[in-house]
């Protein structure tokens, strides 16, 4: 079966993060969006150390759907460079598993 993936990026407002969860859901590139609380990010852009207040989204997913999944977000994001991040599920209820694959259109 494919694998399972949970993939995090950050938006700028709760509003961008809420449309592009809804995007994600409606092309089944996701099967579950949680859009988090806001957060302080503190990074460098450009030689200069910046501190941002940013929305995360944690997308469960399929490795087959990823790179659709990845260019949706680059597509429809508004950061230059946004932060795509995609971690492997070892491990998880069996049950939730083959529903994430259901929601993404693969068995």
């Amino acid at each position: 079966m494919d694998q399972v993936l949970l993939v995090i990026t950050s938006c700028p407002d709760k509003t961008t993060a809420l449309s592009l969860a809804q995007t994600l859901l409606e092309k089944k590139l996701a099967a579950c969006v949680n859009v988090m609380p806001e957060v302080m990010s503190l990074y460098t852009w450009n030689e200069k150390q910046e501190v941002a207040t940013e929305v995360l989204l944690q997308i469960k997913t399929t490795n087959h759907r990823y790179p659709e999944l990845q260019a949706c977000i680059v597509e429809n994001h508004s950061y230059e460079v946004p932060e795509i991040i995609a971690m492997p599920i070892v491990e998880g209820l069996p049950a939730y598993l083959q529903w994430v694959h259901e929601q993404t259109g693969r068995q």
